[in-house]
């Protein structure tokens, strides 16, 4: 099983509060575990203003000031202090690892310099800290029924509104969330 550009969908029995009502895109899955990023919960500060906390030096003008007023994701519990920017391709960055043909996540701090000139990816989703998993963990939180798996869309995330990408991710599976049940075992 490899659940690469997979989304991971939390059960409405999820209690942990790392992923309570969360999407979860996974980057990597393999053999050693699994890596993603949350793309349904923003914390209070938006992109450009993390950019002047952490005083990244540009090389071109922003151009488009909106694209910098979305926020920053809550990308997962683990390393919560590095910055991972999920976008869809644009030329050679360092440290850029490609999920698809279109879609990248990057690390590095020159991704940071473009976002919002124009040189910026069309799209891209900025977190702090990611999700993952050791190898069989996620599989063993699959057959505890914790997740459910649908293949990604990338229409959810970067053009769904962020509030309704749990419903959409759920749709996707052409289930009505209102169905879920709350206890695990059951449908």
């Amino acid at each position: 099983m490899n659940l690469t550009n997979h989304f991971l969908v939390a059960m409405p029995s999820m209690q942990d509060p790392n992923f309570k009502g969360s999407v979860v895109y996974i980057c990597e899955h393999n053999d050693e575990g699994a890596m993603g990023i949350v793309i349904n919960l923003p914390i209070e500060i938006s992109v450009g203003n993390m950019l002047d906390q952490i005083d990244i030096e540009r090389e071109l003008p922003v151009r488009d000031p909106s694209s910098l007023e979305q926020p920053v994701f809550n990308g997962g519990p683990v390393s919560a202090d590095r910055g991972f920017v999920l976008h869809n391709r644009v030329g050679s960055l360092s440290s850029s690892i490609n999920v698809t043909a279109d879609v990248s996540i990057t690390t590095s701090k020159d991704i940071l310099s473009l976002l919002g000139t124009s040189e910026s990816p069309d799209n891209f989703l900025v977190a702090l800290g990611y999700a993952g998993w050791d190898a069989g963990q996620l599989e063993k939180e699959l057959i505890e029924n914790v997740w459910l798996t649908t293949e990604a869309n990338t229409d959810v995330v970067f053009n769904t509104p962020i509030n309704e990408r749990w419903n959409k991710a759920i749709a996707q599976l052409g289930i009505n969330a209102t169905n879920l049940s709350t206890e695990q075992g059951h449908a």
